[in-house]
């Protein structure tokens, strides 16, 4: 990732978050500590940010409510080239034909080049996967009805009765903030609430997770490994993740980007 990116997402997470350690970013940026280091004091230097122990914080007040995620934006221009292998993989298991479920995320977007030949139908809550299935392709798009959040470009609902408790799927495909022993793991109550209705649709659960997926982050358990039945992943997966994840039962895919 060039400085500029790095700079950009930097304060993408920092103004979602207000504050935001520098454990987390390195871990995100995948930048040494000492470049981290030179763009945190860069930032701080221009009045972007502030340092605090262990991470910066956010100038100015606190933006107005949002999810506690990263943007859509921020996401989708990480590890492109693990989750485009990741998303390739994932659509080779399906079969013309299938209803499946597609979680909104910038991994499971990915799969939308991959569809354009398919004929499935699909439910997602993405409204970006949406609009370019629509456009791309001859599968059949439903959505659930709900409020457009533009940073993530999803589509919650707070009801538990809505369009999709009559829809049913042989395969979910979704990615988390984080895989850990407790399973996925999402950072706002909102949209763990959101994937766990989604996955009461769903026979099959497959996990998209690039290999930053498995540092610790988030606080809303959505689904325990159990509930797993494949995961794929890039070859810069921890060995002690992938016997963890094996061990519960999971069968486990890497690809190589």
């Amino acid at each position: 990732m060039h400085e500029q990116e790095r700079w950009q997402t930097i304060l993408h997470l920092v103004h979602e978050r207000s504050v935001i350690s520098a454990r987390e970013l390195a871990n995100i940026t995948r930048a040494s500590a000492a470049t981290l280091r030179r763009d945190l004091t860069k930032l701080a230097e221009r009045g972007l940010v502030r340092r605090v122990h262990g991470g910066v914080q956010a100038v100015g007040p606190q933006a107005a409510a949002k999810l506690e995620t990263a943007s859509f934006t921020v996401s989708q221009a990480l590890f492109a080239e693990r989750k485009r292998a990741i998303a390739r993989q994932a659509v080779a298991l399906c079969r013309d034909g299938e209803s499946i479920i597609i979680n909104g995320g910038s991994t499971t977007f990915h799969m939308v080049e991959f569809l354009r030949a398919s004929r499935l139908q699909i439910l997602t809550n993405s409204f970006s996967i949406a609009e370019a299935l629509v456009r791309q392709s001859d599968n059949r798009i439903i959505l659930p009805g709900g409020e457009v959040y533009r940073d993530q470009n999803i589509i919650l609902s707070p009801f538990d009765e809505d369009s999709i408790q009559h829809y049913t799927a042989s395969k979910m495909f979704m990615s988390a903030m984080s895989i850990g022993p407790l399973g996925l793991v999402e950072g706002d109550p909102l949209i763990a609430r959101a994937e766990a209705k989604l996955l009461s649709r769903a026979a099959d659960l497959i996990v998209v997770a690039d290999s930053s997926k498995f540092e610790p982050r988030g606080s809303m358990a959505v689904a325990p490994l159990t509930r797993i039945k494949r995961l794929i992943t890039d070859d810069g997966a921890p060995p002690y993740a992938l016997d963890m994840l094996r061990e519960a039962g999971v069968e486990v895919e890497v690809v190589t980007a």
